[in-house]
């Protein structure tokens, strides 16, 4: 089992380390909600994952359902019983260890991407913030 939290600590859980897919979203609805240009998520049996503390439940869309922490606004779930019932995505980016997770195997909903991100990888990288 892997084990994830919120930022504070007040919601943890428990998934299997298996899991349906693993992707990263660019969806217009990802993007606002995180905050983020996008989100990662794995997608695993609702009934495998086990949550400690009470996430605050937003509709977001006629069918989906973005669960996350009331006191510090991690994003942690989402849940669309129209898409995939019985299921349900974890931000996999909240995980205590998000490396003991197989990668992603794509990215999703490019169509939304935000047109920056095509570019990305070709940017300069550092291993902390430039010039401090």
């Amino acid at each position: 089992m892997l084990t994830g939290q919120c930022h504070c600590g007040a919601i943890r859980y428990e998934m299997p380390d298996t899991f349906d897919h693993h992707a990263l979203c660019h969806c217009s609805d990802c993007r606002r909600h995180a905050g983020a240009p996008m989100v990662a998520w794995a997608l695993v049996a609702a009934d495998a994952l086990t949550v400690t503390g009470d996430p605050v439940v937003y509709a977001s869309s006629d069918h989906g359902r973005r669960h996350f922490c009331g006191t510090c606004g991690t994003g942690l779930f989402y849940t669309n019983d129209a898409i995939f019932p019985g299921k349900i995505d974890v931000q996999s980016a909240t995980l205590d260890d998000p490396d003991a997770l197989a990668g992603p195997f794509g990215h999703i909903q490019i169509a939304e991407r935000i047109g920056w991100m095509a570019g990305a990888d070709g940017l300069p990288m550092f291993d902390r913030y430039p010039g401090g």
